[in-house]
């Protein structure tokens, strides 16, 4: 069954995403809590996004999950992806089934499972689903599971108020729903901590009002008027599952992911890693963990702590299983996704929207910008991406390998990292990074640097490289 687990869960156009499919993974998840269960009846949260397909989606899942004999706890309206996972953890469940295509368009579904942890599902988890799928096979009817309804927001929002301490009295902020399931939740979180909210697109628009719901900087124009305008102090986005976080400001506008992830870490190691601010640490480390992607200002203000930081590739089920393996406090991606330890090990747009209003509260964050830029040196990051077939990306890599230059846009390469693709380390710091798209038939280029025109040569060198390659395998 053409069913394939990406780095994020199970993602489609409509057209695929087929009740016959949704009923398969159902199936497949059904058969592998059961091998896992402890229990005779193990229970799965559905979740579900605010796409026209998906509630019926949830609602077919659930229905497989009852006739197996799993109890299915359904999300009574759509739900933050980061609230099921966390409800995983907070009611002892088998794990979480959510219906979503993210920050993709409309035209586009999916599904995400969700372990017992919390913490996205690891690669072998998805391959033995994968495997697995079939159509559904319903035990007798006295064995079947129960189906229920709850309100999954209530209780995340109580404990996410109880996890942060965070006084906002009176503080400004926009928040731009994207007209995604964050609606009513972030916001909501922001104003009982005190804030003055005001909320743009928060109504339920299963199109998403003709806009893919990425909270980047083209698609937050209105968020960064009224910013700029002064309506707000800070303005904040998530896109459509709310596990992924925009911020804008009102010197910066739209703020790159990588320096929203600095001000994070900033602001956790000057709480002393904890984020009730009691001192306590949520880790035994102050360590942190990114993607190779992801900016190696990290690495810098975690040495100017005595901390660590630890490289995974892109995906964030390889930044969790690092977090857990390296008891790290905090844990991100460049693309916008961070995680907290002691909270949830898996992105989660809620709660860290929180968590930088009251990095704000401390201290604009504008100021804490520019202080760590004025102490860490500037960063600039960007990434162009390069046609190739999915079929061609495995003999591109392999070749790429095999012609590592010596030099990158007239500077020499120090190190090669293979985490993902492969990373060229150059001697002025600067950093080209290849590796193939895990949803889409491209290879990515990025770059990281401290100027925009030094981006621009690493760019062109990195696509240079890679072109010929691509033709070459055709």
């Amino acid at each position: 069954m053409d069913v394939e687990f990406g780095t994020d869960g199970w993602r489609t156009t409509v057209e695929e995403f087929t009740t016959p499919r949704v009923r398969a993974v159902g199936q497949a998840v059904a058969d592998h809590v059961l091998a896992a269960a402890d229990a005779d009846a193990p229970a799965v949260a559905v979740g579900y996004d605010p796409r026209e397909e998906s509630r019926p989606a949830a609602e077919e899942l659930a229905r497989v999950l009852r006739v197996n004999g799993v109890d299915a706890l359904v999300a009574d309206r759509d739900t933050p992806t980061p609230v099921v996972a966390w409800t995983i953890v907070d009611r002892g469940l088998a794990g979480a089934l959510q219906v979503t295509a993210s920050h993709n368009p409309p035209s586009y579904n999916g599904i995400k499972f969700v372990p017992e942890d919390g913490a996205p599902a690891s690669a072998a988890v998805t391959d033995r689903l994968a495997e697995a799928l079939r159509p559904p096979d319903p035990r007798p009817e006295p064995e079947w599971g129960s189906v229920r309804e709850a309100d999954l927001r209530e209780p995340y929002l109580e404990a996410a108020l109880a996890f942060v301490d965070a006084d906002l009295d009176g503080l400004r902020v926009a928040y731009d729903a994207m007209y995604g399931s964050g609606r009513g939740v972030t916001d909501d979180l922001l104003s009982r901590a005190g804030a003055d909210v005001r909320c743009l697109r928060g109504e339920r628009d299963p199109s998403f009002g003709g806009t893919p719901p990425e909270p980047s900087a083209g698609h937050l124009a209105a968020l960064t008027d009224r910013v700029a305008g002064g309506e707000a102090a800070l303005g904040v986005a998530n896109d459509g599952d709310a596990d992924r976080l925009g911020v804008v400001t009102p010197e910066r506008g739209v703020v790159d992911p990588n320096w929203v992830y600095a001000a994070l870490y900033d602001h956790l190691l000057e709480t002393g890693g904890s984020p009730d601010g009691s001192g306590e640490p949520a880790s035994a480390a102050g360590d942190a963990v990114r993607t190779v992607s992801t900016t190696f200002l990290l690495d810098r203000i975690a040495a100017a702590h005595g901390q660590a930081v630890h490289e995974t590739p892109v995906g964030f089920k390889w930044v969790a299983e690092a977090m857990a393996t390296h008891d790290a406090l905090v844990g991100g991606e460049e693309s916008g996704g961070y995680g907290v330890a002691g909270h949830l090990r898996n992105k989660d747009g809620v709660l860290v929207a929180l968590l930088v209003a009251a990095a704000h509260a401390a201290e604009p964050l504008d100021d804490r910008l520019d202080r760590l830029r004025e102490r860490h040196g500037d960063i600039v990051q960007e990434r162009v991406s390069v046609d190739c077939p999915d079929a061609r990306k495995a003999a591109v890599v392999e070749a790429l390998g095999d012609r590592i230059p010596d030099r990158v846009a007239g500077t020499a390469v120090e190190d090669v990292g293979t985490a993902d693709g492969f990373k060229l380390l150059l001697a002025d710091g600067s950093w080209l990074l290849v590796r193939p798209s895990g949803t889409e038939p491209k290879l990515r280029v990025y770059a990281e640097a401290g100027s925009a025109a030094r981006i621009e040569e690493l760019l062109d060198a990195g696509r240079a490289l890679v072109e010929p390659l691509v033709d070459a395998s055709g």
